[in-house]
């Protein structure tokens, strides 16, 4: 029959928007109910009485739109909850390990020092007898009492603050301040951040075992962290839960069964979206909140399961290209920087953007701004610029539809060659080196034909592109030259997929939104940025056509990979993008609801592999990311706006169909009025001749 012990708090399991809730606005005077254990009115000093609990540095934490954690942001990483949240089994893990005689002493233990001595006398190992009182006193007032300093002196002072703390404080107050206070490692202290760090929980829902896992580490949070050591941290938990066990915390049958339980860790579970916590940290910074001392609440758009599966598809398809053949950097999965080749190339990391986000609003769902931010921190997705390859290219279509264009013209796939303002000759290719004559518009974007891209943007002009691209929300200068038709200007990914929301939302463009608002801790709102109304960019019909022709790109051109992830009853449109080197791949597609960007590339640019292509290394990474968002549910359908003129057309020619057209070859197209076969009148005589060939 176990003894009966003192109750550390009764089992209550609280959210953690009510742990925050539970959080003072200011600190608690003395004698007030257990809670952050914040020292009394007018306590505070240089240098306060090493016996005072004082009020600890917070984090500030980042939260996703449905308010679950998805970051922290502080000098330490600390996010303060109350004992009386706490199953009791947590403390009763750290009392047993720490200081079993926890409720007998009053701050010293005397017994445990006659043992320490006695051991030490009779063995000549020298062991401590800090208490619980004693190690929060060291803790909380380094500056006061060193617990590096190992003389005679330094002892005496400690033990007569843990006595003068424990007449100040009662035990519940104390143990609760030494559970919030306490390092476990990697930049991490307290008990619930601590808790989140190693199993992706709040401290409140902790097992037993668990809560002895983290009782472990106070002795070395580097020897004993469960991720990085899981076999040492096994044996000390097990430790742990034994030391409960004899002082009569668990039964024989508990502690045998939390000793079996297997130990399952996290994977970085505060590194839910690290690069979203670096942006809305620089956003409230910037407008005077002082987010890094800690206490705020930044609510952004992120949606956490988004962002999650987000995080992981460009994990699993960083490592899929670097296990293909060809691939001509290292394989970085240790999390340590690859050596560099002779020249700097070669032996680089692969690295990659996600980014998701609402077309009808800018609200960002998900952005990851590289494949491992513990392995770099750099925001590929917000400060990264690389070039778009044929990514571009539907905005130079749909400038070219604006002007009256329309989607079965017959354009030319043909050599070009062209004469630069420096003298040099311009011949764009094709990926495959072939040239395939006489193509309609829709059929060229479908294939994603250079030379077409770039008689287009010659004839509309490519000023008249970059205006609409500059519309649209990018900020990148074009590039100079009929190369900017092919995207030869670097890009920001974040702004470049935002663009693409003028597709998907009937030619409205939207601003990147990441940070809704920041709270001070008693819930006031000291922040809250106007998101900027969408604005028009371009004809909704264009945006529908060109979106239609992006259907058909994935079903049948250069990203059917989306379709071998994705299923059939989501609808969905994009583009893929590869420079002429394979140094940058790009897919951004797009459902009613998202649009989803991906760029693969070394940060120094280098070729990927011999034939990497945005079809076949980001769209499924792309795909995998809206399938998630996806599972279990459907998505509305793009409806066709007013003032489209639909004709059934002959898939071959890009003439209306007629019996004889077969089924297969079957397809409607849609024209602005006036442009469909058969119209009356037809002002847009530019398209009639030149090199882009005539109209059917």
């Amino acid at each position: 029959m176990p003894r009966r012990v003192p109750l550390v708090a009764p089992l209550v399991v609280v959210p953690l928007a009510a742990a925050l809730a539970a959080l003072p606005a200011t600190p608690r005077a003395q004698g007030a109910p257990p809670g952050t254990g914040a020292q009394p009115p007018g306590a505070r000093s240089a240098a306060p009485e090493p016996w005072r609990i004082i009020a600890v540095p917070q984090a500030s934490v980042v939260l996703g739109r449905d308010g679950a954690l998805i970051g922290t942001i502080g000098r330490e990483r600390r996010l303060s909850v109350p004992l009386r949240t706490l199953p009791r089994h947590v403390g009763q893990a750290f009392i047993a390990v720490e200081d079993k005689r926890f409720y007998q002493h009053d701050g010293v233990d005397l017994v445990g020092i006659a043992g320490a001595l006695k051991d030490a006398a009779r063995t000549g190992d020298v062991r401590g007898a800090s208490t619980i009182t004693q190690l929060l006193v060291g803790n909380m007032h380094p500056e006061v009492v060193d617990r590096r300093d190992r003389s005679l002196g330094r002892k005496l002072r400690e033990q007569q603050a843990a006595r003068e703390m424990e007449r100040h404080y009662s035990k519940e107050q104390i143990l609760e301040a030494f559970l919030n206070q306490i390092a476990f490692g990697r930049g991490v202290f307290g008990i619930e951040l601590a808790a989140r760090q190693y199993f992706g929980k709040g401290a409140a829902e902790l097992s037993v075992a668990e809560a002895a896992s983290l009782a472990a580490m106070p002795k070395s949070p580097v020897l004993y962290d469960p991720v990085r050591h899981p076999d040492r941290n096994l044996a000390r938990r097990n430790t742990v839960l034994a030391l409960m066990r004899e002082q009569g915390y668990l039964t024989p049958a508990q502690a045998e069964a939390a000793q079996r339980a297997p130990l399952r860790t996290a994977e970085s579970p505060l590194g839910v979206a690290p690069w979203v916590a670096d942006v809305v940290r620089v956003q409230a910074e910037r407008a005077g909140i002082p987010v890094r001392e800690g206490g705020y609440r930044l609510h952004t758009t992120i949606d956490p399961g988004l962002q999650r599966a987000a995080q992981r598809a460009l994990a699993d398809g960083v490592a899929e290209v670097e296990a293909r053949a060809g691939f001509r950097g290292a394989p970085c999965a240790a999390k340590a920087p690859a050596a560099a080749a002779p020249g700097g190339r070669g032996a680089q990391c692969l690295e990659g953007s996600v980014v998701v986000l609402d077309p009808a609003t800018g609200a960002v769902r998900a952005l990851v701004g590289g494949r491992d931010y513990a392995l770099s921190s750099f925001n590929r997705a917000v400060d990264g610029e690389r070039q778009p390859g044929s990514s571009f290219k539907p905005f130079v279509y749909a400038q070219a539809l604006a002007q009256g264009l329309p989607a079965n013209a017959a354009v030319a796939d043909t050599a070009l060659r062209l004469r630069l303002e420096n003298g040099q000759w311009y011949a764009p290719g094709n990926a495959d080196n072939a040239f395939l004559g006489t193509l309609t518009l829709r059929e060229a974007l479908v294939r994603s034909r250079n030379p077409v891209a770039v008689q287009l943007g010659l004839a509309v002009g490519l000023d008249s592109v970059a205006a609409l691209v500059r519309r649209a929300g990018v900020r990148a200068p074009p590039a100079p030259g009929p190369a900017a038709a092919l995207g030869a200007a670097a890009v920001q990914p974040l702004d470049f997929v935002a663009a693409y929301a003028v597709f998907d939302n009937g030619g409205l463009a939207v601003e990147p939104q990441l940070l809704v608002r920041v709270e001070e801790r008693g819930g006031r709102t000291v922040l809250a940025p106007a998101a900027p109304a969408p604005r028009p960019a371009l004809d909704p019909r264009v945006a529908f056509i060109v979106r239609d022709m992006l259907r058909d790109v994935v079903a049948r051109g250069t990203a059917t990979s989306v379709r071998r992830v994705l299923p059939e009853r989501i609808p969905v449109a994009g583009k893929t993008g590869t420079t002429n080197d394979n140094a940058d791949v790009w897919f951004v597609g797009m459902t009613p609801e998202l649009v989803a960007g991906v760029w693969l590339g070394f940060d120094t640019p280098a070729p990927i592999a011999p034939g990497a292509a945005g079809g076949t290394l980001a769209a499924p990474i792309a795909a995998r990311v809206l399938a998630d968002a996806y599972a279990g549910r459907t998505a509305a359908a793009w409806q066709p706006p007013p003032g489209v003129v639909g004709v059934e057309l002959d898939r071959a020619t890009g003439a209306p169909a007629t019996p004889a057209t077969a089924a297969a070859d079957r397809y409607l197209e849609w024209f602005l009025p006036g442009t469909e076969p058969g119209a009356p009148a037809w002002p847009w005589r530019l398209w009639r001749a030149g090199p882009l060939g005539g109209l059917p």
